[in-house]
């Protein structure tokens, strides 16, 4: 074999034996060998660091591996055949000793060998020489060379099943993640499912009488709480949503003057709304801040809202009481627009509809209303007398009051229905206005004036609401009309002359 082609195969096996951390350059260099390393060191090549970094294909590695067994099954035949080649030289080179011993006993009296044929030792002695075996296919391999090889090959294979391993271990990880997250689904689609079968049934039992305000309802406290709740919160959206002011026919009514406000009127519940307007004056109008009987539910800025629990027969009669100061109006005109049921629409959200059963004179009617059913709460209706006063003042550094007082009465053409459940209320709106003297000789404009409000409301819902619903929904909603009312007010008479 040529010096060239020797040369060529040290620099690839040292190259392969350098990358895979035996030997030293001078401990690689090639003698001759019978096995062809061009194809191995082109396969070896990929055994490089470079093969190793993270993103190479499990596919890929298997290829490498497989490359590497068949250089492998060829070093281990190569190494094989040296290994018998050298049996079997030594066993001839016995085979041989024995044999020339024999002839030389054989033959010791003959003629004396020639001295070319012993070998003379340092001490003077002779060994007979005996020609060195040479098996067939030994002179013409390398065993440091294949040794190197067989090294380098089986480091190959060691890396690259590391590589592997890593990367099956990395595929391991991504997969029980992902597992993981499609397990995560499952758990989240399953309680989802689950919970629109429970509403499902909820709703379709509901949906029954047994689950609608009664005294035999089957629906709990804090269910019926919750419902209520829900169906008030759609209501608000709805009004807050809606852009469109409604459109109502206005009940076209002269204004009075105001002396009509002042005088008593003559009609057959003239003494009826008298006893309710003096009550009002002399017992609404008390301050309850220290009165234990009074508890302080909501305060928000002058607003201050007081309650009284009482219950007759399971029902509760709560009486509220609310003070109120609302800058820019004045008494008359809240008033007036409380009692007005042209306007009644245009603040009241609750209403589903209304209409005046019989007007007994100028300051005061009969008002026939229907209320938005609050599922599963009944719907209610309500029949009242309407009435607007003017209470002047005894000493005259004290205000005139304004009153509406409203307070429930039965008439013929409004009888109850089995629809709703008729309420029975007593209500009053009690306003003064403070005025603040302008500076200088000017004219007294709204910023000068402020309106103190006292609203009053005794309710008998009536039906079987429990307690703690109808207490939640009071404290919820009284203060809720209060403020949306008084805005009302002070919107509709920013620009209009002002009205003592």
């Amino acid at each position: 074999m040529d010096a060239g082609h020797k040369d060529g195969r040290d620099e690839q096996v040292s190259h392969i034996n350098a990358e895979s951390g035996y030997g030293s350059e001078t401990s690689l260099r090639r003698h001759g060998s019978m096995l062809s390393l061009t194809s191995a060191a082109s396969a070896l090549s990929a055994t490089s660091t470079s093969s190793f970094k993270k993103g190479h294909r499990l596919r890929e590695k298997l290829a490498e591996m497989e490359t590497f067994r068949d250089i492998l099954c060829r070093q281990v035949d190569t190494l094989q055949k040296y290994f018998d080649s050298c049996a079997d030289a030594v066993s001839k080179d016995e085979f041989q000793r024995d044999r020339a011993l024999e002839e030389e006993e054989d033959d010791f009296p003959a003629t004396a060998r020639s001295d070319s044929e012993y070998n003379h030792n340092n001490n003077g002695s002779k060994e007979k020489l005996y020609p060195p075996a040479s098996p067939k296919g030994m002179n013409g391999i390398d065993f440091k060379g294949e040794a190197i090889t067989f090294k380098a090959t089986t480091a190959g294979i060691l890396s690259t099943l590391s590589h592997c391993i890593e990367l099956m271990v990395k595929r391991e990880d991504s997969w029980q993640k992902r597992l993981d997250k499609e397990l995560e689904k499952r758990r989240r689609v399953e309680d989802a499912y689950k919970s629109a079968v429970n509403e499902l049934k909820k709703k379709s039992h509901y949906g029954g009488p047994d689950y609608e305000e009664g005294p035999n309802s089957l629906i709990n406290e804090d269910e019926f709480f919750d419902a209520v709740e829900a169906a008030l919160d759609r209501q608000d959206k709805i009004e807050e949503q809606c852009q469109t002011e409604k459109v109502r026919i206005p009940r076209l009514t002269p204004i009075p003057p105001g002396d009509a406000y002042s005088a008593v009127s003559k009609h057959r519940y003239a003494t009826k709304v008298e006893e309710m307007v003096q009550n009002h004056m002399t017992y609404s109008l008390q301050d309850v801040g220290g009165d234990a009987n009074w508890q302080l539910v909501i305060e928000e800025g002058e607003m201050k809202v007081y309650r009284r629990e009482v219950e007759e027969n399971g029902i509760v009669l709560d009486p509220l009481k609310a003070t109120h100061a609302v800058k820019g109006v004045t008494g008359h005109e809240v008033c007036h627009y409380f009692w007005d049921t042209a306007v009644r629409f245009d603040w009241e959200t609750t209403i589903e509809n209304f209409n005046v059963v019989e007007t007994l004179s100028d300051n005061a009617v009969i008002v026939y209303q229907t209320h938005k059913r609050v599922w599963p709460a009944s719907q209610r209706d309500v029949l009242y007398l309407s009435a607007i006063r003017k209470i002047l003042a005894t000493n005259e550094n004290d205000p005139d009051t304004w009153l509406v007082c409203n307070f429930s009465v039965d008439h013929e053409k409004a009888a109850p229905t089995n629809r709703c459940v008729r309420a029975k209320i007593n209500v009053a709106m009690i306003c003064q206005t403070m005025v603040s003297p302008p500076e200088g000789d000017k004219e007294i404009s709204r910023d000068n004036i402020l309106c103190k409000i006292t609203y009053v409301a005794n309710v008998n819902p009536g039906g079987w609401a429990p307690a703690s619903v109808l207490r939640a929904v009071a404290r919820r909603e009284y203060p809720k009309f209060l403020k949306r009312f008084t805005s009302y007010v002070q919107d509709k008479t920013a620009w209009k002359p002002i009205l003592f």
